[in-house]
């Protein structure tokens, strides 16, 4: 739902009526996550997903017949549904009409998502009592994204954390273009340079513009809880001024989700040098990959930051990426 947020806010503030489908259980391996949502609009325009391809038709005639009719039904989708291809997995989808009086307690998740706050919707998707079926329940509280059988009815629950965060520090065109990156990969984007002349807000469309010396908003941020686990740090300026600081900073947090610096040859070579006399040893300084980016042959800005997306997504999900040992450029003194 995450994802098509502003588009159901949109159908909902409009008054009209439209449908969502929601992917609550799967059977075997599919492409898309358990609470991946579609919404119909009331023009019939699809937005989102929650197949691959296999289904895309049928749930889109279900999401159809539930605007016209108002019914809300638990959906199975297999093979046998008509498909020409038979390596489709089985998945049960919700389908449910969306409007301002179907589901009123949307614009509370949209506000919950829009600040990034943690919010959890609970909503019956089969009851004995078909009219208690599809009722929706708004918390704060995290739970497991799961269908939940109680006693007559089933129930889905789907948490959404708040959205992890990328800081970008240096306003250049590397940041713009990771800013771009990072809001496809769903992170909140912040950028951070000292210099107020080039930390413009309408260079940075979507993201958070801080003017502060990096090192100290980086132990500001830290100092409120602010950096997690999830938390991408980037440096994209090679100014030693800003950019020790800040890694020193940064490599002395108990806890990060990745930290990347750009820059390669004599800057790759001087960075490591300050860090290694600031007192970080070999061990320390795999924490931080650079330069940053898969080898993927970048030149550009985009390139380079669509090189960092994807060493970013391959951290997160804690696979291998082109650099996860010791630093062959130098020796610890």
């Amino acid at each position: 739902m995450r994802d098509i947020v502003d588009d159901l806010l949109r159908v909902w503030h409009s008054g009209r009526i439209g449908a969502m489908a929601t992917l609550v259980r799967t059977f075997g391996p599919t492409p898309m996550p358990i609470g991946s949502a579609m919404l119909v609009d009331p023009d019939g325009r699809v937005f989102g997903s929650v197949s691959d391809g296999c289904y895309e038709s049928a749930i889109y005639d279900a999401a159809i017949h539930s605007a016209r009719s108002g019914r809300k039904e638990l959906q199975r989708f297999d093979p046998s549904t008509g498909m020409d291809s038979a390596d489709c997995g089985t998945i049960d989808v919700f389908v449910e009409p969306f409007s301002r009086d179907d589901f009123p307690e949307f614009q509370a998740v949209a506000q919950d998502l829009a600040g990034f706050k943690p919010v959890t919707v609970f909503t019956v998707v089969w009851h004995s009592d078909p009219t208690v079926i599809g009722q929706h329940l708004v918390t704060d509280r995290r739970h497991n994204t799961e269908l939940v059988a109680l006693p007559e009815s089933d129930v889905f629950c789907c948490s959404y954390a708040a959205a992890p965060r990328l800081i970008v520090f240096g306003a250049n065109a590397f940041a713009a273009a990771l800013c771009v990156q990072g809001k496809l990969l769903g992170y909140r984007v912040t950028v951070c340079d000292a210099r107020q002349r080039f930390a413009a807000e309408q260079s940075f469309p979507g993201a958070e513009v801080i003017v502060d010396w990096p090192h100290r908003y980086l132990e500001s941020q830290a100092a409120a809880g602010l950096i997690d686990y999830r938390t991408a740090l980037v440096t994209v300026t090679q100014d030693p001024k800003f950019e020790i600081p800040l890694l020193t900073t940064a490599l002395r947090l108990p806890e990060f989700g990745y930290l990347g610096a750009l820059g390669t040859g004599p800057a790759h070579s001087q960075r490591l040098e300050a860090l290694y006399s600031g007192g970080f040893d070999t061990e320390s300084l795999s924490r931080l990959y650079t330069p940053a980016g898969l080898d993927l042959g970048a030149s550009t800005p985009m390139e380079t930051a669509v090189a960092i997306a994807a060493e970013l997504l391959a951290v997160r999900a804690r696979t291998p990426s082109h650099h996860t040992g010791p630093f062959p450029a130098l020796t610890t003194p």
